[in-house]
């Protein structure tokens, strides 16, 4: 568990909210439970660290206050619009028994153990996290999801996860797909066609051109019929001349 130190705050303007933050610290709120609501201030820089961890909102935090130790929860976090910095925090306290609902994110271990990952199997994560509600002290800190042996096909659901029995998923009455182990999805490359069907293609389009060439030389010589019909007709001119002078 996580723990970061922290001090009690009595401001009441803006004015006082802006100089603790731009001394370093980051106001914040404690609620829940039958106490009243907590104002205090922590370390800007601590609290960034424990931001980049994975899961700051999923994680039990022991905030320190004045020597004594509070269980909480991180509900919310502020940001700046322009430095993205933290400027706010929500914490809820973690009291026995009070069941709260909780995003708990999902791990998936043993990946070099998956028959289907070495097929060149997807895993496609459908739920990266599970609503669940459970009492604040059985929070749990991830679902864990075990790949060892698992092929193409095959899928994870709820059920697969194993959950004490005061934790529950907020989605009831259905088996809720988490992930499943799909095939590889290439893309083929059309086949090139072989250097024996290249050289028919090759021989089939010589050949097409032969015919057309072929084709070209009866349209040429139709017109020789022609020529020589016009050439009978001139030697049939004298004839008719002669005829004329026999009949004188």
């Amino acid at each position: 568990m996580n723990s970061l130190e922290a001090s009690i705050r009595e401001n009441t303007t803006k004015g006082q909210l802006n100089n603790i933050r731009n001394s370093g610290n980051v106001p914040a709120i404690i609620y829940g439970g039958k106490e009243e609501n907590q104002k205090i201030t922590i370390s800007k820089k601590l609290l960034k660290n424990l931001i980049e961890k994975e899961n700051f909102l999923s994680s039990i935090i022991s905030l320190n206050i004045n020597g004594k130790p509070h269980n909480v929860l991180p509900r919310e976090i502020k940001y700046d619009i322009i430095s993205d910095e933290p400027t706010h925090v929500d914490f809820l306290r973690v009291l026995p028994g009070v069941k709260i609902k909780i995003e708990v994110p999902v791990n998936f271990i043993n990946h070099e153990k998956s028959p289907g990952l070495k097929r060149g199997g997807v895993l496609n994560i459908v739920r990266r996290k599970v609503e669940l509600k459970c009492p604040s002290e059985k929070i749990p800190t991830n679902l864990t999801l075990d790949l060892e042996g698992i092929d193409i096909g095959s899928s994870f659901k709820i059920s697969s996860v194993q959950l004490d029995p005061e934790v529950v998923p907020t989605i009831q009455g259905r088996d809720f797909v988490i992930a499943t182990l799909a095939a590889p999805t290439v893309m083929k490359e059309p086949e090139k066609p072989a250097e024996g069907e290249a050289a028919e293609g090759e021989e089939g389009a010589e050949g097409a051109e032969a015919s057309a060439a072929d084709g070209d030389k009866p349209a040429a010589d139709s017109d020789k019929p022609a020529a020589e019909g016009d050439k009978k007709t001139a030697d049939k001119k004298p004839a008719e001349k002669k005829s004329a002078e026999e009949k004188k």
